[in-house]
C-alpha cells in the first residue's frame, strides 16, 4: 500500500470518507458490542488520536500496542493471543475477531449468532468468501454439516470469525505467529464451523484497489 501507508496505517485509510476500521466499529456498535480491542503496531500512535476512547460511539475502545510492547506486529495469531485478557476481561469465553483492513460494508455482526456460538462446543466459527483473483486457490472448504475442512471446494477465509479463548491455547503471549497454524489444527480436529458470505468484500492491498472502492462509494 505504499506510499499511502508511509504516513498512515492501513486501517486508517479512508473509504467513503471514513477510515476502514470505522466501518467495523460502527457495525459492532449496531450489533450491541460495547467493548472493542484494537491491536496496533505500525504508526500505532495515530489510532488513539483518530479514534479516541470510543466515547463518540458510546462504547469503550481498548488498545493492545504491539509496537510499544514488543517492537512490532505480532501477526494475527500472536496479536489475538496477546490481547486475550482484554478480549475476555468480563469473563467472556468467546469474541469476534476481524482484520481492520478489509472492507465488507454490508456484513452484520449478529448478536444472536454470537450467543449461539458461545453456547456451542466449537472453537471457532468462520466466514469464507468465494475465491478471489488474487487468491484463486482458496483456503478452506465447508462440508455438508457446516464444518470447515482443509480440502474439498476451497473458499477464501474472510478474516472474520467468532473465536473461543481456548482456540489460542499454546500460542504464547508476545510471540510473532500467524493464525493459520491454529486454524489448521482446530479444523483438523473438527472443531470449527463455517459459512459462505457472498456480499461485497475486499482485502485492501493496493492503492488502485482503494481508489476503486472510493469510486464505488461515491
Amino acid at each position: 500500500m505504499r506510499p499511502l501507508t508511509d504516513h498512515t496505517p492501513k486501517p486508517l485509510l479512508k473509504v467513503g470518507g471514513k477510515p476502514l476500521i470505522e466501518w467495523h466499529i460502527e457495525a459492532f456498535v449496531a450489533a450491541g458490542v460495547r467493548d472493542i480491542v484494537i491491536n496496533t503496531a505500525w504508526l500505532e500512535e495515530q489510532f488513539p488520536g483518530v479514534l479516541g476512547d470510543g466515547s463518540r460511539w458510546g462504547i469503550r475502545l481498548h488498545y493492545s500496542h504491539e509496537g510499544q510492547q514488543f517492537g512490532g506486529a505480532l501477526e494475527t495469531g500472536g496479536g489475538i493471543a496477546t490481547a486475550l485478557d482484554l478480549l475476555c476481561a468480563d469473563g467472556d469465553d468467546s469474541f469476534w475477531a476481524v482484520s481492520a483492513d478489509i472492507h465488507i460494508p454490508d456484513f452484520r455482526y449478529d448478536p444472536a449468532q454470537a450467543a449461539a456460538f458461545a453456547a456451542s462446543p466449537h472453537l471457532a466459527h468462520l466466514w469464507f468468501v468465494p475465491v478471489q483473483p488474487l487468491h484463486p486457490k482458496g483456503d478452506f472448504g465447508i462440508d455438508a454439516d457446516g464444518f470447515a475442512t482443509l480440502d474439498g471446494d476451497l473458499q477464501v477465509y474472510s478474516n472474520i470469525g467468532l473465536y473461543r479463548r481456548a482456540f489460542f491455547d499454546g500460542v504464547p503471549r508476545g510471540q510473532h505467529q500467524r493464525i493459520r497454524a491454529s486454524l489448521d489444527r482446530a479444523i483438523g480436529a473438527h472443531a470449527v464451523t463455517a459459512e459462505l458470505y457472498t456480499g461485497p468484500w475486499a482485502n485492501v492491498g493496493t492503492p488502485a484497489q482503494l481508489e476503486a472502492l472510493n469510486a464505488d462509494a461515491d
